[in-house]
């Protein structure tokens, strides 16, 4: 990571240096760990979890102390018709109990009997409590365990972003080594197409052969050219792809120099770098799946509603006590014969409204476990597959190198058999065409290979480290 900034250069038109510049590797390694650093969408990942800790300590402050300040006066005529001051200090606990310190200070000629206190205004502490619907679950209550557990699943999203990003990022480096690939083959056999057209040529000219053989080695040399001009039009095109996976630090887009290259033997390191278990795991959910620790934390919260939407089926009963005293700093002038108490009740008749939320509910935990069951299902059999497609690329590679093998040991003996005079440029340039693609062939298996090694690590919602 350290050097990586080296092998790019911001996109800002400026002009590529004119001396020739010597090829340079961009691993695989190295590159998903930049994206994975500095991909708009892995950072806006990040951002998941720290809103849902904002919302954590959002739903936490239903439960800070809170202080209340009612402060009323009434003059006219020169008559005080009443001043009165109420303050309140309150304190929510957890299961539906409230704590309360109170101080109340009225005078005034109109001022309401019930209201009078004495000169120096009157002391009360004590607590309402909820014995109904609110003692075991409200609605401060649910909220703060559905913040918990949204906490816990935007970390679960974010990894399955990370994951998708990385994913769709890997793909572009394999089209790009796929087309870079390509390129190298169409460089080589154009350098063995010219080497043999000049060859023919001087024969030709010493009349050794016809000089029609010329026209066909020309040719030859002319559909190599372009083969290898469309592969270089195919390599900026997934050079620019590759491009759009690529930030620095500040958000700025980069680009890759024309100079890079893709890593050669990738083949042996991708399993590391993707860190893709071995196949012992065939058709085993890995524990902790982003995927599913992500709807079960949904259906958690859907319980912790379902559980407020039935508790609403109680009734509301509010239980109040407070001591009065005119000397709060001592603590036997709290007695039990000075108090204000009081018990409010309410109970809606029908609960229409309320069993209507509670059989949403129901039913949205029943739509939730339907869809956990079936992702369950698709990951084992995806992965099942993939296990399964993996086994069969990497016996198909093993044929096309065989089969390029055998290809390259034909031309060489055509190319043998004509510098005798027994052979044609024909029979070469056909045993040639063939070689070629069964190394293009090669190259699309190797493709499919890493395609679906790629597909693995999406499907075991995988999080590679990055160094």
């Amino acid at each position: 990571m350290k050097n990586f900034h080296s092998i790019l250069f911001l996109f800002y038109g400026h002009a590529l240096m004119a001396q020739e510049q010597l090829p340079e590797v961009l691993t695989f390694k190295e590159y998903l760990a930049h994206v994975k650093q500095f991909h708009p969408v892995a950072r806006q990942a990040g951002l998941k979890l720290s809103m849902a800790e904002a919302n954590l300590l959002r739903s936490r402050g239903g439960f800070d102390p809170k202080i209340e300040v009612d402060y009323d006066r009434k003059e006219f005529k020169n008559t005080e018709y009443y001043d009165i001051l109420n303050s309140t200090f309150k304190i929510p606990t957890w299961y539906g109990i409230e704590l309360k310190a109170n101080f109340e200070q009225n005078q005034g000629i109109y001022l309401n009997p019930e209201r009078t206190v004495p000169q120096d205004g009157l002391f009360s502490a004590g607590v309402s409590v909820d014995v109904g619907k609110g003692m075991f679950i409200n609605q401060r209550m649910a909220s703060l365990r559905s913040a918990k557990i949204y906490r816990e699943q935007s970390i679960a999203n974010r990894d399955l972003m990370v994951n998708e990003v990385l994913y769709t990022a890997a793909l572009a480096y394999f089209d790009w080594l796929r087309v870079y690939n390509e390129m190298m083959i169409y460089e080589g056999f154009l350098e063995n197409a010219l080497e043999r057209f000049k060859g023919i040529e001087q024969n030709a000219r010493l009349g050794e052969i016809p000089a029609i053989d010329t026209v066909e080695a020309r040719i030859s040399v002319q559909n190599r050219r372009l083969d290898l001009e469309q592969a270089r039009v195919d390599l900026v095109k997934e050079r620019l792809d590759l491009s759009n996976f690529l930030w620095l630090e500040n958000n700025t887009p980069v680009e890759l120099q024309p100079n890079m290259i893709p890593e050669a033997g990738i083949l042996p390191t991708v399993d590391e770098v993707l860190n893709i278990p071995a196949p012992i795991a065939t058709g085993v959910i890995p524990e902790n799946h982003p995927q599913l620790r992500s709807l079960e934390l949904g259906l958690r919260a859907l319980e912790v509603n379902r559980r407020l939407m039935a508790n609403r089926l109680l009734p509301e009963i509010n239980l109040e006590y407070n001591f009065l005293t005119q000397t709060p700093d001592e603590f036997q002038s709290l007695q039990r014969e000075n108090y204000k108490a009081g018990v409010s009740f309410s109970f809606p008749l029908f609960l229409r409204k309320e069993r209507g939320e509670l059989k949403l509910a129901n039913f949205k935990i029943q739509d939730a476990e339907l869809d956990f069951e079936l992702k369950e299902r698709q990951l084992e059999n995806r992965i099942l597959a993939a296990f399964q497609e993996l086994e069969s690329y990497s016996l198909q590679t093993q044929m096309a190198e065989e089969m390029v093998e055998n290809y390259s040991i034909m031309l060489g003996a055509e190319e043998r058999k004509m510098s005798f005079g027994e052979s044609s440029l024909f029979l070469i340039n056909t045993r040639e065409i063939r070689l070629i693609e069964a190394r293009l062939k090669q190259n699309e298996i190797l493709n499919k290979f890493l395609y679906a090694k790629a597909g693995l690590f999406r499907n075991l919602g995988i999080i590679p480290d990055a160094d």
